[in-house]
C-alpha cells in the first residue's frame, strides 16, 4: 500500500518561479506540488491566473528540464492544475476554457502526470436540471480525451458561489454528492472522478465524511482546505446568503473539519494519494512569510494524522 502523502497547492504562491516553488516544498517536506497550469495573464479571480507549468511552452526539452527539477529536489508532481468554466453561457469563455484544459491534459502525459485537476464547469443563470444539456456535449469529448493520453480528470467539489458576481447558481454544478452521482452516470469512464475537498462539504452542512464511502473509486485526488462556520452570523443572515457572509476559508487545523476522522476515512477506503494543502486562508496571505507559514503550519498538523 503506498498511503497518503502531502502535497502543496503551489496557487498560493504566485510571485515565486517553479524553481522556487519545488525548493520550498523539499525543505518544508512536502512528496509532491500540486501545480496551477492557468494561461499566463489571464488571472479573473483569487487563486487563479498563477502559471507555473505553462502548457503553451511545454515542448520536449521543456517538459525534461520540469522533470529533471522536480527529480533533483526527490519531489513529484502531484497533479496540474486548471480550474476554468467550460459551462460558461459565454461561448468564447467556455470554448477556451475546453481548449486550454486539453493543453494541460497534453501537459501532464507529456510529464507523465496522471491526474489533472479542474472544475465541471456551470452556466450561473441556469437551474442545475438545465446545465446537463451542455454537460452531456461537452465533457464526454474532454474524458475521452483524457483517456486517450492516460490522464484522469479529477472535478473539484467547490460551487464557485462566493462572490456577487458568480450569483445565483455559481460557477461549478458539481458540488454535492447527488449530483456526483448523475455525474458519473452520464459519464462512466474510469478516467472521470472527483478532486474532494471536505471544507466546501462544511459550509453547505454536507457530512464530508459519509460519501467517502459511495465514491471511493471515483476520489482521484484531495483538498486539505479547512472552512469554519461563524455561527452567530449564520443566525442572523442565514443559508440563503451570500456564504462568505458567515464563513471563513481557513487552513488545516482552524476550521471545523476533524481531519482525525477525516484522514481515518480516507484510509478506510484505502485512498492512496495525495492530500494538497490549498491554502486560501486571508489570515496568512499577507506576505510571503504569511504564506510560507501557513504551508509550513499546515504539513505539521496534518502529519500527526498520517503513518511515516
Amino acid at each position: 500500500m503506498k498511503g497518503i502523502s502531502l502535497c502543496l497547492h503551489s496557487a498560493i504562491l504566485p510571485d515565486l518561479p517553479l524553481e522556487e516553488v519545488v525548493s520550498l516544498a523539499a525543505r518544508i517536506g512536502y512528496a509532491s506540488v500540486e501545480v496551477a497550469c492557468w494561461p499566463a495573464g489571464r488571472a479573473d479571480r483569487r487563486y487563479a491566473g498563477v502559471t507555473h507549468i505553462d502548457p503553451d511552452r511545454l515542448d520536449g526539452d521543456a517538459a525534461k528540464r520540469v522533470e529533471g527539477l522536480f527529480g533533483a529536489a526527490g519531489v513529484a508532481i502531484g497533479a496540474l492544475c486548471y480550474a476554468p468554466n467550460p459551462l460558461s453561457p459565454d461561448d468564447g469563455e467556455a470554448s477556451f476554457a475546453a481548449a486550454h484544459l486539453k493543453k494541460v491534459i497534453t501537459a501532464a502525459a507529456s510529464l507523465r502526470v496522471g491526474v489533472v485537476v479542474t472544475f465541471v464547469g456551470r452556466d450561473q443563470y441556469r437551474s442545475l436540471e438545465d446545465n446537463w444539456p451542455a454537460f452531456r456535449r461537452t465533457w464526454p469529448p474532454l474524458v475521452s480525451f483524457a483517456a486517450d493520453h492516460g490522464v484522469k480528470l479529477a472535478i473539484e467539489n467547490c460551487p464557485m458561489l462566493f462572490t456577487r458576481d458568480e450569483w445565483p447558481g455559481g460557477r461549478n454544478m458539481a458540488y454535492c454528492p447527488a449530483v456526483w452521482r448523475k455525474m458519473f452516470q452520464e459519464i462512466s469512464s474510469p478516467a472521470f472522478g472527483l478532486t474532494y475537498d471536505p471544507s466546501h462539504l462544511v459550509w453547505q452542512h454536507i457530512d464530508y465524511v459519509k460519501p467517502l464511502r459511495e465514491f471511493a473509486d471515483r476520489i482521484f485526488h484531495v483538498h486539505a482546505k479547512d472552512a469554519r462556520i461563524d455561527r452567530d452570523r449564520l443566525d442572523d443572515v442565514g443559508i440563503l446568503a451570500c456564504p462568505l457572509e458567515y464563513h471563513t476559508t481557513k487552513i488545516p487545523g482552524l476550521g471545523d473539519v476533524n481531519w482525525r476522522r477525516f484522514l481515518a476515512a480516507l484510509t478506510d477506503i484505502r485512498y492512496e494519494g495525495v492530500v494538497s494543502v490549498e491554502v486560501e486562508d486571508r489570515a496568512f496571505e499577507h506576505s510571503r512569510e504569511g504564506r510560507e507559514r501557513a504551508l509550513r503550519q499546515s504539513a505539521a498538523y496534518l502529519r500527526q494524522f498520517l503513518a511515516s
